[in-house]
């Protein structure tokens, strides 16, 4: 019996380890990131993003390596491990991945911005930013129409808005009469997401008359969409 309750304790002392080990870096708030960033001498900053997003806008200082692209492993042995690396990406999702590959290659320090660039824009707005993509006006004219308006929020490397993308286009052509889809990018009409306050990916509205009678700020199933129709 005791040697059952030995092994048993080994058991759960070793999966606990190995539980630490799998996420053990900070995610912190744009306040917390922004503060540890400014006090720490040549930080080590990457935004995983793409060089297209990249260019786009990015946090000062800030290096570029896509965390979806090829060489993410190798690109990542030129910074030092036993210094404090910051991470981010534009929501959230790749940096949490990254920053969990970061611990698993060694590196000591790893502090990962929560909600990412979006919320990084937002806190941080810059009034010589020039305005990019769809304007408000433009927006607003989307939503005046005599049919129920969806608006799809996505992203070419937003898994969900992939998943979404195919009862999207079906659901545009069978409903086409009383129905209009209007799906935007928000990487390439980024003034007007930041504008709009919105956070993550994907955001679906639904409008009826002008009014808005559906919001959710994650994936939606065709089932769910269909009845907020």
């Amino acid at each position: 019996m005791k040697n059952l309750k030995s092994i048993i304790a080994t058991i759960i002392i070793l999966f606990s380890i190995s539980c630490s080990n799998s996420q053990n870096f900070k995610s912190v708030d744009v306040a917390a990131f922004k503060a540890t960033l400014e006090k720490t001498n040549n930080a080590q900053l990457i935004d995983v993003r793409t060089a297209d997003e990249f260019n786009s806008g990015h946090i000062d200082n800030a290096k570029n390596i896509d965390w979806n692209g090829n060489d993410f492993d190798a690109q990542v042995t030129s910074l030092d491990k036993t210094k404090p690396i910051f991470v981010y990406c534009l929501s959230g999702g790749r940096s949490k991945k990254a920053a969990a590959k970061l611990i698993e290659l060694g590196f000591k320090e790893v502090i990962e911005l929560n909600d990412g660039y979006l919320a990084w824009s937002k806190a941080n707005p810059q009034s010589n930013t020039t305005w990019t993509g769809m304007t408000q006006e433009e927006y607003a004219k989307l939503l005046t129409s005599d049919k129920i308006v969806v608006i799809d929020f996505y992203a070419q490397w937003c898994a969900p808005c992939k998943k979404m993308a195919p009862y999207l286009e079906k659901m545009n052509t069978e409903l086409a009469d009383k129905v209009t889809i209007h799906r935007i990018d928000a990487d390439n009409n980024k003034s007007l997401f930041n504008a709009l306050g919105y956070q993550g990916l994907p955001v679906i509205l639904v409008y009826k008359n002008g009014k808005e009678t559906f919001r959710k700020n994650e994936f939606v199933s065709e089932e769910e969409l269909r009845k907020a129709l």
